[in-house]
């Protein structure tokens, strides 16, 4: 196909479905009869609008259909519900492999789902440590080992030829009775002598008493006796029968004597220095595995125990100034007491902050010594009394959960730190960045019989830190928890399985890969997407980013509008055809010919917060200045700590210190300066508007009840007694009741994802005949739930209390979305503008909210953008403060106040690197945030 061509319908049935995937008429939601030919083994971007069709093609259609194609070849169970799964509504489609789809959406909310988990480095680590890991002693440090039969047989020739050996198991040392019964055993079983003190006895001559065992340790059975001759095979044969019968009588030990020249234990079990120790296998290593997981917290990582930031809040204060807060009551006093006291004797100094002190001080404060019980005893003081209700709320309130201190939060059981290979355990190697884990295994060196059973595990491991450091993951764990990454992180580590697991003649379709990155880093993920396409893959990248659409082969355009103004193909070709293009506005607003405007001025900065030393996770005890009453952005590299700053200490700090909330809150000092103006503290993320399939964005902006309300005083229900419940389908009533007001029945399917069929009663309407028989204007509530919000603007023109709530919708770009369609069916960035609507159709405020947003250019085109801009000031103007984390530079350049962290992801991040200023920050070297900034500016 020749670039920035359409073809028409003629031309499609002509080409070849091994070249291209091919799509004729396609008429999923809002796509208008549009036909694409798709180039095969290519890297192909679809960008547009919000709403414009690009998922719908994408997802709706080309993953359905393959997806749907897929069940056709499954059990004739899946096979059943093919009849009642809906096809795509398209003429045909041609040349489809089989799809995978990597969304931003996810669900990761079992605890005990790790990054070393999704990506499979974990699964390969631990048959590592099964296979080839060494057990070492914490007592003596040496290595831990067992013996065989062949160990046994190995010794035994390495003695001369003719040497005679004797082969012996120990006995227990038994009362004189006992030692009778098993000897009367032992000789029915063919043994006919015993050795104690070097002395040869009769088992017969024992039971009949003629004979008397001195002593009842030291006592051995023989077994047999033998001449060492290597050459006779009978000899051999022998040699190993009399070992494994030592092995299987003696409890696992053998003991070889050598004639006139010493004697040698051997053991079938797996101990030194007196301990026993487990020998490693994966499950060993395994936190999902009840024999594997670590015996204190069960495989979770966390305990429920004393929480230091709660016991000592503000780390700034000394122990004189009162920083352990439960010993600041008169009545807990005298357990502080002695300290005050002796503490020159101790040398403690009591006059320095807590965050200064050492480890040894520290130490001692919560172990105490002699004259000072400490804080552990205090509260194991308080555990003992908890029948006392007092000392229970007293307990209570100081717990938290915390590091579990036998597992240090690995999850595994403790003696897996005494497995290592090349100095390090698995323990060591969960918690260190995987950055520095790649390091590791680049600089491991094993020897030939361990390199020859690692290799193919060595191979698996090195490619998935290596991805995952292309991609700008280095700063992460292998331990950290999947529920705490960004949609962007999680949606780069499933890039990274499919990378892995290569696989060819594939279709991968994206969902913006590039939420989450900073520009630097897009390079490092198109370079993967190009490895993936290089396999034979198909790659499709539903996208907005700029360099992603450069390194494209082919881009597609949908457009020209959002919703129903949507749906057709403005454009098809690659990059330097668009820029002859000039037509839509994705052209437009790469070409120049429409751009969002630098603001001529910046607010002023009056007042502000101040966070003294942030030191969560990877901050190094920052003090953070946020401006209020302007537009305040956070930036830098991924993992520079922007998240951990916002979401763990402005946020829940501002919460709780206004009394708005009750949250976890990060390490830092103190909060200073203006906090008090601010009344109200909104965080908008980009979580779903609600967690029910019924909640939808009509009755998060308070709009739906207006609406029920006025069909509720139409004649025909008020004739009926209809209430306003009549119309919801939330509650019994007018709602469908064989699908409880879903429009739709889910079907579990076995090891597969589940399917929603349309309910056959109501046929999707969601509602009885009886309610839809009420309509307003000739509409009847299923109708008006499947307009959307451009059209109810048209169509409740005289009712301003709908068209008040409605209106900041549109404004927010979502006039394409409809007035019911499920929370669950938005995207994250959908969702974000859903929320920021609510807070518009509030109107004017008198007091002043800061509202947070996080990364809320997801999912929009630059023309999207520009309307966001345009609600945000708005948002400012009437009287509120505004803090966004993000990497867009759109964005950014709107800012009136920017915050850098930096310079690096995980421990190389968490520095404040700037502070004020767009054009203040451009004038900055070797900061990767300014270069791309400046580009911007100038």
């Amino acid at each position: 196909m020749s670039n920035r061509t359409v073809h028409d319908d003629s031309d499609l049935d002509k080409l070849d479905p091994k070249a291209y995937i091919i799509v004729k008429k396609a008429r999923v939601n809002n796509l208008q009869n549009l036909s694409v030919a798709i180039p095969r083994n290519q890297l192909v971007v679809i960008t547009g609008l919000s709403g414009s069709g690009k998922s719908s093609l994408a997802f709706d259609t080309l993953f359905a259909e393959g997806q749907r194609r897929y069940l056709e070849s499954l059990s004739a169970y899946a096979r059943q519900f093919l009849s009642r799964i809906s096809k795509p509504s398209v003429d045909y489609i041609r040349g489809i492999s089989p799809a995978i789809t990597i969304g931003q959406k996810f669900r990761a909310k079992n605890s005990r789902s790790t990054v070393g988990t999704i990506t499979e480095i974990y699964d390969y680590l631990k048959l590592l440590y099964a296979r080839i890991g060494i057990t070492y002693s914490p007592i003596s440090g040496q290595v831990v080992t067992r013996n065989n039969v062949s160990d046994v047989i190995d010794y035994v020739y390495s003695h001369a030829r003719g040497t005679k050996v004797m082969i012996l198991y120990p006995l227990s040392h038994p009362q004189d009775q006992q030692l009778v019964d098993i000897l009367k055993i032992a000789l029915r079983k063919g043994f006919t002598r015993i050795i104690q003190n070097d002395q040869m006895l009769l088992i017969e001559d024992i039971i009949q008493g003629s004979d008397k065992i001195t002593a009842r340790q030291g006592v051995e059975m023989l077994v047999d006796r033998l001449v060492v001759d290597k050459e006779e095979q009978d000899n051999q044969h022998r040699l190993a029968d009399a070992i494994q019968t030592a092995f299987f009588e003696g409890g696992g030990t053998c003991v070889v004597v050598v004639m006139g020249q010493g004697r040698k234990v051997f053991s079938e079990r797996f101990e030194c220095d007196g301990i026993r120790f487990e020998p490693p296998s994966a499950k060993f290593f395994s936190f999902n595995s009840p024999y594997g997981a670590c015996r204190t917290c069960d495989g979770f990582g966390n305990v429920l125990g004393i929480h230091e930031d709660k016991v000592i809040p503000n780390k700034s204060l000394t122990i004189d100034e009162g920083a352990i807060m439960p010993w600041k009551s008169e009545s807990m006093r005298p357990w502080i007491e002695p300290l005050l006291k002796r503490n020159h004797a101790w040398n403690f100094p009591i006059h320095k902050p807590y965050q200064d002190l050492t480890p040894s001080q520290k130490q001692l404060l919560w172990t105490g010594r002699e004259d000072f019980q400490g804080i552990n005893a205090f509260f194991e003081y308080l555990a003992e009394r908890t029948y006392k209700i007092q000392y229970s709320v007293l307990l209570a309130r100081y717990r938290g959960k915390t590091i579990c201190p036998d597992c240090h939060g690995t999850r595994i059981r403790k003696d897996a730190a005494y497995v290592k290979i090349g100095g390090s355990s698995i323990i060591q190697l969960l918690l260190i960045p995987i950055k520095q884990l790649a390091t590791f295994f680049n600089q491991l060196t094993l020897r030939n019989h361990e390199q020859k059973i690692a290799e193919r595990l060595l191979v698996e491991i090195h490619n998935r830190l290596r991805y995952m450091n292309q991609v700008g993951l280095g700063y992460l764990t292998l331990n950290r928890q999947t529920a705490t990454l960004s949609g962007g992180e999680y949606q780069r580590i499933r890039l990274i399985t499919a990378l892995s697991s290569s696989l060819v003649g594939t279709t991968y379709i994206l969902d913006e890969p590039t939420v989450g990155l900073h520009p630097r880093n897009t390079q490092q993920l198109i370079a993967m997407l190009v490895s993936l396409k290089k396999l034979g893959n198909t790659v499709i990248v539903v996208e907005h980013d700029e360099d992603m659409m450069r390194a494209a082969d082919q881009l597609i355009d949908i457009g020209p509008e959002s919703g129903a103004g949507g749906g057709k193909l403005v454009f098809q070709g690659n990059w330097g055809a668009l820029k002859k293009f000039s037509q839509g506005y994705t052209a437009r607003y790469l070409n120049g010919l429409a751009k969002i405007a630098v603001p001529t001025q910046r607010r002023a900065v009056r007042e502000q917060v101040i966070i003294c030393g942030a030191r969560e996770n990877n901050l190094k005890n920052i003090d953070i200045q946020l401006p209020l009453g302007v537009m305040t952005v956070v930036t830098g590299v991924s993992g520079s700590g922007k998240s951990t700053l916002v979401k763990r200490i402005i946020y829940p700090a501002l919460s709780n210190m206004l009394g708005l909330a009750s949250h976890e809150i990060g390490d830092y000092d103190s909060l200073e300066g203006d906090f008090r103006k601010i009344k109200h503290v909104e965080f908008i993320d980009q979580q779903p508007i609600g967690r029910s399939s019924r909640s939808n964005p009509i009755t998060y902006v308070k709009a739906y009840d207006p609406i029920r309300y006025l069909l509720a005083d139409q004649p025909l229900a008020q004739q009926r007694g209809y209430k306003a419940g009549q119309f919801s389908f939330n509650t019994p009533g007018g709602r469908c009741e064989a699908c409880q007001g879903e429009g739709e029945i889910k079907t579990e399917m076995q090891f597969m994802a589940d399917v929603f069929l349309t309910c056959d009663h109501c046929q999707g309407k969601r509602f009885k005949q009886e309610t839809l028989e009420v309509t307003y204007q000739g509409q009847h509530i299923a109708a008006i739930l499947h307009m959307t919000i451009d059209e109810a603007l048209d169509f409740f023109q005289q009712q301003p209390a709908i068209l008040q709530k409605l209106k900041p919708l549109q404004e927010v770009g979502l006039g394409y979305i409809q007035l019911g369609q499920s929370s669950n069916s938005l995207s994250g960035g959908e969702a974000q503008r859903v929320k920021l609507a609510f807070y518009l159709g509030k109107g004017p405020s008198h007091e002043h909210t800061l509202f947070i947003f996080d990364e809320p250019t997801t999912g929009l085109h630059m023309h999207d953008i520009a309307k966001l801009i345009n609600s945000v000031n708005r948002l400012i103007d009437i009287g509120n403060s505004v803090l966004i984390v993000e990497h867009n530079m759109e964005i950014i350049k709107q800012a009136d106040w920017i915050i850098n962290l930096g310079p690096e992801g995980g421990e190389k991040g968490g520095v404040l690197l700037f502070s004020g200023t767009p054009e203040q920050m451009i004038c900055l070297s070797n900061n990767p945030t300014a270069q791309y900034l400046k580009y911007k500016l100038t």
